[in-house]
This record gives structure tokens, C-alpha cells and sequence, in this order.
């Protein structure tokens, strides 16, 4: 079993201990199975990534699961974008131009709703709004989509799990339906991830990245996933994540990312993975599924290389 490197944030006060499977019941677990598919930043392949427009690509190829990246405005408002800066998928840099690097923090929500969050992928989607986590929750009850929300940068954010929280509660989001079946928040910053969990103990939670097996435990004190990038997946981490119950007290789920290859979705789905994260839903559903046959919702946007896209979460 490979021992991997910490990804956690330095100075990170865990506890001690968790409760252990034995390692036959994790393989005795480990049945055949079809991991849960998740539309990366909505169906991303297919439409700008976090947009109304990617939500509902997901939801036109019956996609349950979307994830979506958390930030803050100079205002104090909650807007759904991946990037810490808006020149990537927006048009700032002409509505802006003298205010490089345009970070997300230094612009209001009235300025940021007047970029063009579309057009950069595909003319078609010219037009198309950064949306607020509002916006971007009502169109996610609308189409029963469920939710993998995630911090982005929440360092620079300083209270936003409570605000998030606010949020969600506002929106019907945090009753026990919802909880219960509908969300999970996840973060690569564990402080984060802590301070989620103590705050709604009930919400299931996750941390993005590879902790080393010897750690596992101290996650598993406030998260419910381990949820790593699908090059450091392999049958004996997913096993030895899934022999460690979670702060729920039930075995660690794995949620991979970013896969857009078949071959590679059976290949982490062999392996043992819960959930796999993708821009490409259709074509990795079809593939753990046994379908054979991707589906083929129309053409992607003329900027989906894995650099447009983005290979992280």
C-alpha cells in the first residue's frame, strides 16, 4: 500500500483517532457497481462552465449530480465561479480593462453582472451571466439536480462557510430532505472542511486531495470523502479510504476528478471509486454504466482542451 504526501493545510489542529473496518469487510463492499456521475462545474464540456447554461446541459442529459465553486464579491455577495481572477471565463478584461489582474474580490456584483460569461466558449452562449449562488440554486431546485458545492479559495473569504450556510438554509437547502440526500461540500482546504462540519454537523462533507493513509483517520473526523485527482487512484487507496469510517460513522466515500476519458472512468470504477467528477457526464456515465454508447448532447464549445476546461476541481 502506498503511503501518499498530506495535502492539507499546514498548522491544522486534527484529532486522534477514528473507527477502522477490518479490510476484508471494505473488499467484501466492493461489489461491481456504477459510480455516481458528476457534472464538473455543470456539464462543462458542453456549455460554459458554472453558468444557468451548464446546469441545465446536465439536466438535459439527466444528470442527478452537478458541482459548482463557491467566492465572494467586493460587495459581500455569494457568486458561483471557478477562477480567483475573472479574465479566464468572462470578458473583464475589455469592460475592465485598467483593473488587472481582476480578481474576483475586487469587483462588485453589479459590475460582475455585466460580463459576458459565455461568449469565451462559444458564441452561441453569448450573453450568459456569472450567476449568484441564488440564481445558481434556484436553477438547480428547478431542474431536481443535486448539489457537490465547493469552496473555492475560501482563504480569501474569511466567514463564507457561515454565509454559505445562510444561504442554503434560505433556500430550503439545509432540511433534512436536502441533507439527507441532495448535498455534500467539499473543499481543498481541510480548515474549511472543518469549520463546515462544525458548524452543520449534518451536512456531508469532503476533502479534495490525497491524504497519506496514516492520516486518513484524522479526516475522518470531519469528513464523510476523500476525493482525489484520478492519477493518485489505485485499488489499494481506494480500499485502505473505505476502511476508515467517516465523521457519520460510515465508510469514506471516493469522488474522483477530473475524468473525461471512458477508458480511465472503468479504470477508477474497477478500482473501487463512489463518485466520479466530470465534464463529459454523458460519455462517463455510459461508460461505468455498460451502455457502450456516449451520448451526444451537440458539439462542445470551441475552448474545452483540458487547459479551458480546467483539470481541477
Amino acid at each position: 500500500m502506498r503511503i501518499r504526501s498530506i495535502a492539507a493545510a499546514s498548522g491544522l489542529l486534527l484529532g486522534a483517532s477514528a473507527f477502522i473496518l477490518p479490510a476484508a469487510s471494505a473488499q467484501a463492499a466492493d461489489h461491481p457497481h456504477s459510480p455516481v456521475t458528476v457534472a464538473h462545474r455543470g456539464a462543462s464540456a458542453y456549455a460554459p462552465e458554472n453558468t444557468l447554461a451548464a446546469v441545465d446541459a446536465a439536466a438535459k442529459l439527466k444528470i442527478d449530480w452537478v458541482e459548482n465553486d463557491v467566492q465572494r464579491t467586493k460587495d459581500g455577495k455569494l457568486i458561483v465561479i471557478h477562477d480567483t481572477t475573472l479574465n479566464r471565463t468572462t470578458n473583464v478584461e475589455e469592460v475592465f480593462p485598467g483593473r488587472a489582474p481582476w480578481k474576483v474580490s475586487d469587483f462588485t456584483l453589479k459590475e460582475i453582472q455585466r460580463l459576458d460569461a459565455g461568449s469565451w466558449f462559444n458564441p452561441k452562449f453569448t450573453g450568459e451571466r456569472v450567476p449568484t449562488l441564488k440564481q445558481y440554486m434556484d436553477r438547480v431546485s428547478r431542474n431536481h439536480q443535486k448539489l457537490l458545492l465547493e469552496f473555492k479559495a475560501p482563504e480569501l473569504y474569511p466567514n463564507i462557510e457561515r454565509e454559505t450556510l445562510n444561504e442554503l438554509r434560505h433556500q430550503g437547502w439545509l432540511n433534512r430532505q436536502h441533507v439527507k440526500h441532495r448535498l455534500i461540500i467539499q473543499s481543498f482546504n481541510a480548515d474549511s472542511v472543518k469549520t463546515t462540519h462544525e458548524l452543520r454537523p449534518d451536512v456531508k462533507t469532503g476533502f479534495l486531495g490525497t491524504p497519506a493513509v496514516a492520516d486518513l483517520p484524522k479526516f475522518a473526523k470531519f469528513a464523510d470523502q476523500i476525493n482525489p485527482h484520478f492519477g493518485s487512484v489505485d485499488p489499494e487507496y481506494v480500499a485502505a479510504v473505505k476502511a476508515v469510517r467517516g465523521a457519520h460513522g460510515k465508510p469514506l466515500e471516493v469522488y474522483t476528478w477530473t475524468v473525461d476519458d471512458a477508458a480511465v472512468a472503468v479504470k477508477v470504477a474497477k478500482a473501487g471509486v463512489t463518485g466520479i467528477i466530470t465534464n463529459k457526464p454523458d460519455v462517463i456515465r455510459d461508460a461505468v454504466s455498460h451502455k457502450g454508447k456516449p451520448g451526444k448532447p451537440g458539439k462542445p464549445g470551441k475552448n474545452t482542451s483540458a487547459q479551458q476546461v480546467g483539470a481541477a476541481a
